[in-house]
């Protein structure tokens, strides 16, 4: 982007689809369209990847950033992180989602 900086989102997921899911899905295109680049992972497909079991996002390779969803999804505390160590293991995992994901454009959802 202009700033010389990525944003990639990989969505590990439980198919078929949630109705919300859905609807993430659908609307991801702005996403895409600001720049972000998005992919998907069927969650059978992730079975033997080492990834948090929370969502998380991770800044400038220390900065962890979790995120605790209740079990309707709604979001209950957000918990941020300073340990590279633990940022290194994220990253890890997430590159890993990331070679395996399906880009947003060719995900086709069940």
């Amino acid at each position: 982007m202009a700033r010389g900086v990525s944003v990639r989102r990989a969505r590990v997921v439980s198919e078929p689809l949630s109705e919300y899911v859905r609807w993430e899905h659908e609307y991801t295109v702005t996403n895409v369209t600001a720049g972000e680049d998005v992919r998907w992972l069927p969650r059978r497909n992730a079975r033997d990847l080492a990834v948090p079991a929370v969502d998380f996002w991770v800044f400038d390779g220390e900065l962890v950033l979790f995120h605790h969803f209740s079990g309707d999804g709604s979001l209950m505390e957000r918990e941020y992180v300073d340990d590279a160590t633990l940022a290194a293991w994220c990253v890890k995992g997430f590159e890993s989602v990331w070679e395996r994901a399906t880009p947003h454009g060719e995900y086709k959802p069940l």
